[in-house]
């Protein structure tokens, strides 16, 4: 039997806005797309996101002094209940994806924020200005929070036949999905001639302890795990007759592999870190640590950069978030000594 030929699907270019690229937002334009596949491409990734994406939650505490969440706190302006409510607001980052376990101790009058918890080795706290209460003149907060991974919302898991608990615990709904908000727009783009393909710009909003680049890796990845298994027989490679649309590069005399690094453009790694758009802070306490250079940021390590003079972990976070659409990270390891022989070896080929 002949082998039956399929003609090839356009693949689209994605690209990120690097200007509004953050923790908590980011825009990914796709284009071209066949025509119709932004609308069928666009609901499948925003349905897909807001019920799928992996977060974790605190979804019990044990508070001292109370056993239920309708009680009175004494030394404290808020009840059990408003407290609960600010306790389900914390936003947490898990490294690991593990149950991890977070601790509060205050014996002091004033107000008591998500700064003031102390967490596992692989949690880490996002909003460390959201407000848990209020201690009053001679009172106390004492609470050990339980913190869990999952998927979408997850009702208070209070076990059968017990109002009360023997560790004085209250469990408490979960809102684990890190996602706040999908929006995507579909317009018209051209392709040669033929006018009808379609652009699919996606905005994605998060609450901070994932970012957008991530949760949209992560989503694709369910999305194409369960389109999968309806396939019922080989998979036609559509990826290997395709190709997306060739844009017009001018020629270059040097090899690619002449030009890079690991990946990296060497011509990149020789600029003043100014082309990253980092925020004046940053870019001022990088400076100042006589960081000045792509290179001289990519060989630093996130320890290191922590131990920068007025660089915070927010700080860190951004530059990484720049490098990223970059295709750079922290600790690269790229020597001075394999630069130099790179940019010679362009000047032989440029002589030749």
């Amino acid at each position: 039997m002949e082998k039956k030929e399929y003609k090839p699907l356009t693949i689209p270019a994605l690209t990120w806005n690097k200007k509004t690229l953050s923790e908590n937002y980011g825009e990914i334009v796709a284009q071209p797309l066949e025509p119709g596949f932004g609308i069928t491409l666009g609901n499948a990734l925003r349905r897909t996101l807001l019920a799928s994406v992996e977060g974790s939650a605190v979804t019990s505490a044990i508070v001292k002094g109370v056993n239920n969440e309708f009680s009175t706190l004494p030394g404290v302006v808020e009840d059990a209940m408003q407290v609960a409510l600010n306790i389900k607001e914390i936003v947490i980052r898990n490294k690991t994806g593990l149950p991890g376990k977070m601790k509060i101790k205050v014996e002091a009058e004033g107000v008591v924020k998500v700064s003031d918890i102390e967490t596992d080795e692989h949690l880490e706290l996002i909003n460390l200005d959201h407000v848990i209460a209020h201690v009053a003149p001679k009172g106390s907060l004492d609470i050990e929070f339980f913190v869990e991974s999952g998927r979408g919302y997850q009702p208070a898991q209070w076990p059968e036949g017990k109002s009360l608990q023997e560790d004085g615990r209250i469990y408490l709904d979960a809102l684990f999905s890190p996602i706040k908000k999908i929006n995507f727009d579909v317009e018209k783009t051209r392709v040669g001639k033929e006018i009808d393909y379609d652009k699919l710009s996606l905005q994605i909003y998060t609450d901070g302890s994932e970012n957008p680049v991530d949760v949209l890796h992560y989503g694709t990845s369910v999305l194409r795990t369960q389109l999968e298994h309806f396939l019922t027989s080989s998979e036609i490679q559509f990826n290997q007759i395709s190709e997306p649309p060739q844009e017009e590069k001018e020629e270059s005399p040097i090899e690619p592999e002449v030009l890079s690094l690991k990946g990296v453009s060497v011509d990149l790694l020789l600029k003043p870190i100014d082309e990253l758009e980092l925020s004046v802070r940053a870019h001022n306490c990088l400076i100042n640590a006589n960081v000045k250079r792509v290179i001289d940021l990519v060989n630093l390590t996130e320890d290191e950069g922590l131990k920068i003079k007025n660089f915070g972990r927010k700080s860190l976070n951004e530059v990484k978030d720049s490098m990223k659409t970059f295709g750079l990270s922290l600790g690269m390891d790229i020597s001075e000594e394999d630069l130099q022989k790179v940019l010679a070896q362009r000047q032989q080929t440029n002589e030749s």
